[in-house]
């Protein structure tokens, strides 16, 4: 098992995380915030370190108190809403997606740690397209598993 990150591994990385996207929208659809949420605790798992520490997430749609979600209950509920603790979630995940693509701007990677920035664009079902600016920082884990360990998104600054 190598611990090198290769630039391979990161874009298969961005399509995983991309394609759990969709399959948490997808589920929504189907089965309810039950079955989402079934989906996106999968994903989350998959693709999350929150097995090593805090993960170093700014949710494109987050503000004031909870901007910042380093737990995974606040990840979660971020993607599927439905949540107490955080009342002005209302899913990103749930929200139809159809296609995610990424566009990068750049990467850095040295041994078993990895930056990423670009642009990422999603589609819904009804065609409207959402562009956001993202960075991921990775790390392997013990298994040789790519693990998010930063997710920064923001809408692209619009200037007067």
């Amino acid at each position: 098992m190598t611990t090198e990150i290769t630039a391979q591994e990161l874009e298969e990385a961005r399509k995983i995380w991309g394609d759990a996207l969709i399959a948490i929208s997808k589920a929504f659809e189907e089965g309810g915030i039950d079955a989402a949420r079934e989906v996106a605790d999968g994903a989350q798992d998959a693709a999350y370190a929150y097995n090593l520490g805090p993960v170093l997430f700014k949710p494109t749609l987050a503000s004031g108190e909870q901007t910042f979600r380093p737990t995974r209950e606040g990840a979660l509920a971020y993607f599927v809403g439905h949540s107490e603790e955080y009342p002005l979630d209302s899913g990103f995940g749930i929200k139809g997606w159809r296609t995610v693509v990424s566009e990068t701007s750049a990467s850095f990677i040295q041994g078993d740690v990895a930056m990423w920035m670009g642009w990422v664009t999603f589609t819904d079902r009804d065609g409207n397209v959402t562009k956001v600016d993202k960075s991921w920082g990775y790390k392997k884990d013990e298994a040789g598993t790519l693990r998010i360990v930063l997710h920064h998104s923001s809408l692209p600054y619009q200037p007067e």
